[in-house]
């Protein structure tokens, strides 16, 4: 919701280490020398006007912003939830994009690793930041300078979340670890990410491997052991966020996911939980972009600079209950339902995540994704 340029990003008063959410680059060729980024144009803003056409993540909005923004601004603004994974969604706009062209796109919405990755090959632009003061002003200090975009040139932060296990607590409540996925009694009934740099590095970290210092042959030895599961059965399937239904439906006793996804669904069904498990979680930013051929940018940078406002973004951190890079808006929380402004997966401390991990690539990063592919295509 990656290539690496890890982001060690620190979020909230700068206790909770955020990096990119998800993400196999497997078959992206890199970047570097394919582009020169000094020729990239700059996303231009002016008076917000006609239509505007967002992709984000399922499950990531409230109901009421976007027609609030609507309202305010005119634009008429088409919603789409169509990223499940970033390679997914990079296969699928990638002619596109090679062309300049966005498929009718003004905002996209990768994790920090494809963002990276997008700028690299030259499909996004640089950001007027003119058209922004709300996010020159709002965003968290420790959000603004990532490593792989220093000055914020051209992504904004979305959301930032955590990686973890999501169980049925009345089918799997003895579930702790990520280990725990492996045991027979739970055979058929288990998902994985398909996003690499979430699954793998917490097969690792169950192990005993820190990521951080990981070998490609550590990389090869988790997926490797993932593959074996996949093949016996072990693993009902590799997702992005469709492993909601099955879980909803009790299909699937336990997945690794994303907190935010949990939170929301246990609204529907008490039985729904997220677990950091016992090794720890991966951390994860997703970021806003406006490709090369947007065909509106000044209302792209109108709907970045209205979902700045404090009081707009509480309203979409209270619906999708996931880390907000916006200052303030645990403080709106905290009037409005302070069980929620206490709530550590949506404001985590530093004793919560101690024993979380931002998200690496493994040296052999071309060879470690073929890998992790061939599981994924069984």
């Amino acid at each position: 919701m990656l290539v690496k340029l890890t982001a060690a990003i620190a979020v909230l008063v700068g206790t909770l280490v955020l990096a990119a959410c998800g993400g196999d680059g497997g078959g992206l060729e890199s970047g570097s020398g394919d582009t020169d980024t000094s020729d990239i144009p700059t996303a231009q803003g002016g008076e917000p006007s006609g239509e505007l056409t967002i992709s984000n993540w399922p499950l990531y909005i409230d109901k009421q912003t976007i027609p609030n923004f609507e309202q305010e601004t005119g634009v008429e603004t088409q919603y789409i939830e169509d990223i499940n994974d970033n390679t997914e969604f990079f296969g699928k706009l990638r002619p596109q994009r090679s062309q300049g062209e966005s498929g009718g796109r003004s905002i996209i919405t990768p994790t920090d690793w494809m963002a990276a990755k997008m700028y690299d090959l030259g499909y996004v632009q640089n950001l007027d930041k003119s058209a922004i003061p709300n996010v020159e002003e709002n965003l968290i200090p420790s959000l603004q300078s990532p490593s792989f975009d220093p000055n914020r040139d051209y992504s904004v932060p979305w959301q930032s979340g955590m990686t973890g296990v999501i169980v049925r607590k009345d089918l799997a409540p003895d579930i702790t670890s990520i280990n725990d996925l492996f045991d027979p009694k739970y055979k058929g009934k288990v998902t994985m990410l398909s996003e690499m740099r979430d699954t793998v590095p917490l097969v690792m970290k169950a192990d005993g491997v820190d990521p951080a210092e990981a070998t490609d042959q550590d990389w090869l030895d988790a997926i490797d052991k993932i593959e074996q599961a996949a093949a016996s059965g072990q693993v009902r399937d590799f997702t992005g966020n469709d492993y909601a239904d099955d879980l909803t439906r009790g299909d699937v006793v336990a997945a690794i996911g994303w907190s935010g996804d949990a939170v929301q669904l246990q609204a529907d069904n008490p039985n729904i939980e997220w677990r950091m498990p016992d090794e720890g979680c991966m951390l994860w930013t997703d970021n806003m972009e406006i490709p090369i051929g947007a065909p509106n940018t000044p209302a792209a940078l109108a709907f970045m600079n209205y979902v700045y406002d404090p009081e707009v973004a509480a309203d979409i951190t209270e619906y999708v209950q996931y880390v907000s890079p916006v200052a303030g808006v645990k403080e709106i929380l905290t009037k409005r339902d302070p069980k929620l402004a206490n709530n550590q997966l949506i404001f985590p401390d530093e004793e919560f995540t101690a024993d979380c991990t931002i998200q690496v690539s493994p040296e052999d990063e071309e060879g470690v994704n073929e890998a992790f592919e061939a599981v994924l295509q069984g």
